[in-house]
């Protein structure tokens, strides 16, 4: 996952790429024909110092490694957020990063 971030007049842009395959269940293998089973991203949580922000529920339209831009107002440069998503096999990730 890589992170970055920015504020401007009080509005911290959060610029977020997620390496996840994103299937949807439905697409079959080439070489076998064998339905690829769905592995997608359920939720994907961003927290600014401890408190949630957003709180996304995503499906199998989102495409594979997915690209996310979010806007909150009050980050301030140097504020801890903290980025965390769950898929439906129950992996999960987390990462946290500094505001710029």
């Amino acid at each position: 996952m890589k992170i970055r971030t920015k504020t401007v007049d009080g509005v911290t842009t959060l610029r977020l790429l997620i390496t996840h395959p994103m299937e949807t269940g439905r697409r079959r293998d080439e070489a076998s024909g064998a339905v690829v089973p769905a592995h997608y991203i359920e939720e994907l949580t961003l927290e600014h110092e401890g408190k949630p922000v957003v709180r996304c529920r995503l499906s199998t339209a989102v495409s594979k490694d997915p690209y996310f831009s979010l806007q909150f107002r009050g980050g301030r440069p140097g504020e801890r957020i903290r980025v965390s998503w769950t898929d439906n096999l129950g992996k999960t990730e987390s990462q946290e990063a500094f505001i710029e």
